[in-house]
């Protein structure tokens, strides 16, 4: 079905939009129209019906069958008193000019559907607390609202998601906040948390419910690394020299999910997000902070680069807004 209505005043014109697929024997690209007006006359061979069908004049039918005929350098029809039929020629292109067309219109629709953002690619880069939640939420929704557009993820730290955004291999980062380096890439917070006390289950502050942020300052902590997790190494500091003491780090470690294994493994203790008490383990005890300062608040952020957003970028950061704002 031609869905790009023809206007017949301009039936012999040849606009770009159809000149997209193919090359003739001197380079010149094959007139998608044309192969409509072809196919059309194939069917019905009788130029008055397929003019009909086509919605134009029957004059300017007959100069777009010549010109195709000039084009390929060989008559497609036979013309004569009982009526119009397919020459071995017109037979041997008609099932590959149906398949192009058919390509033709495909081609139209992928670049139609990736200017409105319904299908494409989007590079999604995100830091290993997303898995606590963000992405279940977040992903399914898209998915299947947008089920054409494809999300290719990469887990990575929010440094490298910020560095890489930069350089156009995502087009969205999922990271955590704060982030203390500079970045021309907007940033749009999502989540807004706390950290609390995780614990190996024997320790003696275990068996307190709640705990102030001074009891810790004899414990060996496991500490986020000052390079790749910055932002919230420096939560932890902040909130540490508050309570009026510096914590005494004996192993740092870059993801969550590591240093969650170290206090299993009886490294020392740590402060983590609070999303993260979601992660169950029979040696490892979450409590929470009476004296938490809101000062040293932590969260998840939703980062892109507003001149390189794509359609179908732009799509998965409204609904993260919707979703979490």
């Amino acid at each position: 079905m031609n869905r790009f209505p023809m206007n017949t005043s301009m039936a012999d014109a040849s606009p770009d939009k159809d000149k997209i697929l193919g090359s003739g024997k001197f380079g010149s690209p094959i007139d998608l129209r044309r192969i409509r007006h072809f196919l059309a006359l194939a069917e019905t061979l009788n130029f008055r019906r397929a003019a009909e069908r086509l919605h134009m004049a029957q004059p300017p039918l007959t100069v777009s069958i010549q010109k195709l005929e000039e084009y390929f350098e060989a008559k497609l029809f036979v013309r004569d008193t009982s009526g119009v039929s397919l020459t071995p020629a017109g037979r041997a292109i008609l099932a590959e000019a149906k398949k192009l067309l058919v390509r033709g219109s495909h081609l139209r629709d992928i670049v139609k559907n990736t200017v409105d953002g319904t299908e494409g690619v989007i590079r999604i880069g995100f830091t290993g607390s997303t898995i606590y939640g963000m992405l279940q939420r977040l992903l399914p929704a898209f998915r299947l609202k947008y089920p054409r557009v494809e999300l290719a993820l990469r887990e990575s730290t929010s440094v490298e998601i910020m560095l890489d955004l930069e350089n156009n291999l995502f087009d969205v980062g999922l990271v955590r906040v704060p982030l203390l380096q500079s970045s021309p890439a907007k940033l749009i917070v999502l989540e807004r948390e706390t950290c609390v006390a995780a614990l190996p289950r024997d320790s003696v502050l275990a068996q307190k419910d709640a705990l102030k942020l001074s009891d810790f300052a004899d414990e060996p902590f496991v500490m986020y690394s000052p390079t790749h997790a910055a932002g919230i190494n420096a939560v932890v500091r902040l909130a540490c020299q508050q309570a009026g003491f510096v914590p005494r780090v004996v192993q740092e470690a870059t993801q969550i999910q590591t240093v969650l294994a170290l206090v299993e493994a009886g490294f020392g203790i740590a402060l983590v997000p609070s999303i993260t008490q979601r992660v169950v383990s029979p040696r490892i005890v979450y409590r929470p902070f009476t004296d938490y300062p809101s000062s040293a608040s932590i969260g998840l952020g939703f980062a892109y680069m507003e001149d390189m957003e794509s359609p179908a970028a732009r799509k998965l950061r409204e609904m993260a807004c919707h979703i979490y704002m």
